[in-house]
């Protein structure tokens, strides 16, 4: 690309990336505390709330401390309270109850609401910017910007109007620079700046690897008899093996509206498994599908989920800044839950960074923050659940989830059979050869109760502007045709949700097609590809989905 004109800058305060739970948490407690701090909060989707993805079942316990008469308000998002809380293992053609008197008292939902994120996320913007908190919805965070110490200064936001082979359009805009005295970074798992930073300052050191999983959700408008507001449903087993972690979830709200889930493990070892295709096996089990007669699926989306709970929550802080939220890996697992910790370590943070502007600092270390956590709620929350991954994914999910049951309930008594379990592998490298693995025959979609990818994308509201530099970058294509395709059959056509990749052709013609635009900013090639050959990074300006409600 030629010489390109330099940007131009503005100065704030505190300058968060990412308008989610955490990113607003923070703006929000950064004005309650400190008023007259400048505070910048910068969104890649086209508006708060687009890329939102969650259940949602929402312990409260957080929002109660950031806003604590939200439950006054009118307009609040979240009006459906938990009144029915049910737990199933599944077979193919059962469904065995499980006594929740059997669960830990921390896994019950009772005293939580059920509703969708993506309006709650809304109405927290809301409320920041009723604060004086500036939100700009629609421009990605694309570049890390530094000091002459290696400090990180704030974000640069990419340009707009660059053609497909990296040159200016006549539409080109350069980015904005938004620096900072500090830098939040709540860009949600497996955030493009958030795993720059971790390797540029070395901030997993002494972590276990990050686990992820892969969520998919739909949204369903079903008829009223089948509605039963405040029923919390969760399930395992059937139609995942019992190598194969995942789970399931179903949640009734609103007004006869139904979120159905699924969650599989990304360290899965057979890369003929399909996550979308397990997903919309799970509707069709007996004792699921009934809910779906008469129903209209309105909405669908997928997004990666953090596992690795406290053994892989990394370093938080470096020189100028700091990670929170599902940036950092701050979901439970077992409870499916992240938001109360991301607002958590939101106001966390935020309280921190208060102190150090009170004191006249700047781009220096938040340390408080970062020794604060552990003894905070997060860490209170996490650590008691933190054998739970390893357990299942060591002894599979009968076993694993009985003894993980186990060292939940011996960690309420203070101490543990199991100590702290260590994760092992990184999900890339859990994939077997293709040769060892039995090829999956799905049956395919009746388009009433189970779907095509293409449809679900649809639904979605997917868009990119089509003449851009590709946001899904293959490093090395003659690796992804010698070792993706030919030892692990192409598993990218199966992991994405969305489908992305394809391989076309035969022989000497065979190519790895990218169909960039039906990406719904997943993160699971970034993180399953077993060469780490692709990399997500942000397409211009508000690509994307574009969730109403999710």
């Amino acid at each position: 690309m030629s010489e390109l004109p330099p940007r131009e800058s503005m100065e704030f305060d505190v300058v968060i990336v990412g308008a989610g739970p955490a990113g607003l948490a923070a703006a929000i407690r950064l004005k309650q505390l400190s008023p007259d701090a400048s505070v910048v909060v910068v969104e890649k989707g086209s508006e708060v709330g687009a890329h939102i993805l969650s259940g949602a079942v929402v312990d409260p316990s957080a929002l109660d401390r950031l806003i604590p008469d939200w439950r006054e308000d009118p307009d609040r998002p979240l009006k459906t309270e938990v009144t029915d809380d049910r737990f199933y293992w599944l077979s193919q053609k059962s469904a065995l109850p499980v006594p929740l008197f059997m669960a830990p008292p921390l896994m019950s939902n009772h005293g939580c609401f059920i509703g969708s994120f993506g309006l709650v996320t809304k109405w927290l913007a809301a409320k920041a910017e009723a604060l004086g908190v500036e939100i700009y919805p629609g421009f990605a965070a694309a570049e890390l910007i530094y000091g002459d110490n290696g400090e990180v200064r704030g974000i640069a936001t990419g340009d707009m109007g660059i053609g497909k082979e990296g040159e200016p359009t006549d539409s080109f805009t350069r980015g904005m620079e938004l620096l900072g005295k500090y830098t939040l970074f709540a860009e949600g798992a497996r955030g493009s700046l958030s795993k720059i930073l971790i390797a540029k300052y070395d901030l997993a050191k002494n972590c276990e690897p990050p686990k992820f999983g892969i969520g998919l959700k739909e949204l369903w408008q079903v008829d009223p008899s089948k509605h039963k507001p405040g029923l919390v449903q969760h399930s395992f087993g059937w139609p995942l093996d019992n190598k194969t972690g995942g789970g399931s979830f179903l949640y009734h709200y609103d007004e006869n509206l139904v979120s159905v889930g699924f969650v599989l493990h990304l360290n899965y070892e057979n890369p003929y498994i399909s996550p979308f295709e397990e997903f919309q096996r799970f509707k069709t089990h007996p004792a699921i599908r009934d809910v779906f007669d008469g129903a209209k699926r309105i909405a669908y989306g997928s997004r990666a989920i953090t596992e690795g709970g406290y053994q892989s929550v990394p370093r938080l802080t470096f020189p100028g800044g700091a990670l929170i939220g599902c940036a950092a890996g701050f979901v439970n697992v077992p409870r499916i839950k992240g938001t109360h910790n991301a607002i958590s370590s939101g106001m966390l943070a935020a309280e921190h960074i208060v102190d150090a502007l009170s004191a006249g600092r700047a781009n220096d270390e938040l340390t408080a923050y970062e020794d604060a956590w552990r003894g905070s709620a997060i860490g209170k929350d996490l650590w008691p659940v933190r054998n739970v991954k390893p357990l299942w994914s060591k002894f599979g999910t009968m076993v694993g989830i009985a003894l993980g049951g186990l060292d939940m309930w011996t960690n309420t008594l203070g101490f543990s059979l199991f100590g702290t379990q260590r994760h092992g592998k990184a999900d890339w490298q859990c994939l077997k050869p293709a040769k060892e693995c039995t090829p999956i025959a799905y049956p395919k979609p009746d388009g009433k109760l189970t779907f095509d990818r293409l449809s679900s994308v649809f639904l979605s509201n997917t868009n990119h502007e089509e003449n851009q530099p590709p946001h899904l970058q293959v490093a090395d294509m003659a690796l992804q045709k010698s070792s993706e395709h030919d030892i692990y059959a192409g598993p990218s056509t199966r992991y994405c949700p969305a489908g992305v990749y394809e391989w076309v052709g035969e022989g000497a013609d065979l190519r790895f097609v990218i169909n960039a635009q039906n990406c719904v900013h997943c993160k699971t090639c970034d993180i399953k590809d077993p060469n780490r050959n692709i990399t997500w990074v942000p397409p211009e300006g508000a690509g994307g989905p574009n969730y109403p409600n999710m």
